[in-house]
């Protein structure tokens, strides 16, 4: 396992949903790099794992990716994962993966769970092709400029963005694609709470505000 950088993907929400190999990965290499240690100590609590935690973020990716790098090439192994789901998607890790590929360490991907198959496979949209456009701007004019160009977009189009703002999504993509616009909330993936709204987007800002909704979620635009 030494000289290599296994990116390993984690659960969403269910710790069900970790796979054996995540997990003999996790306990075998010498160190994890973790988004959040807050995040990353209760997943490894839970599993009953003790490792030595680097943090690597915005704030310190150039530096902690540098002597990460060094690490591995001195012979030690190191496992990257996101603070849920597959490492790399809108996280950290990028120059990390750049640094490694440059030094010629191996990069090893273990896949598993995360959010976008989900929300497809239960969609009950046919999404043999999508458009996947993942995390929306929170500057206010700034996504609504992003979602007229991706109203240009004629597919399934996936997009993401933080609870506290669905409400104000839903309400956008009412105005800019219009009140009937057919959409597919997938809400809390892998937790008992567990839904999908299927319908137009007002319908669905509309159960958002009467049943005061707040939770993670996938949004799909089906823009076909």
């Amino acid at each position: 396992m030494n000289n290599k950088l296994y990116l390993v993907s984690t659960p969403i929400g269910n710790y069900d949903d970790i796979t054996l190999r995540a997990l003999k990965i996790l306990k075998s290499v010498d160190f994890v790099i973790c988004e959040e240690y807050k995040q990353a100590r209760r997943l490894f609590s839970h599993f009953e794992i003790e490792k030595e935690l680097v943090d690597l973020n915005e704030h310190n990716e150039k530096e902690t990716a540098q002597e990460v790098a060094r690490k591995i090439l001195e012979g030690k192994s190191a496992a990257l994962i996101s603070d849920c789901g597959t490492p790399l998607f809108s996280d950290p890790g990028h120059l990390l993966v750049d640094y490694c590929i440059s030094f010629q360490i191996p990069i090893v991907p273990v896949p598993g769970a995360n959010s976008l198959l989900p929300a497809l496979i239960g969609s009950g949209l046919d999404f043999e092709k999508f458009y996947h456009y993942g995390w929306l701007s929170p500057k206010k004019e700034e996504r609504k400029k992003e979602l007229f160009d991706l109203k240009k977009i004629k597919e399934i189009i996936v997009v993401m963005e933080t609870p506290y703002r669905a409400k104000a999504l839903l309400a956008d993509i009412s105005k800019i694609f219009g009140p009937k616009q057919q959409i597919v909330l997938a809400y809390k993936l892998t937790m008992p709470e567990e839904k999908y709204f299927r319908g137009t987007a007002s319908e669905t800002l509309k159960i958002f505000e009467k049943e005061n909704l707040k939770g993670e979620f996938v949004l799909l635009i089906n823009n076909k």
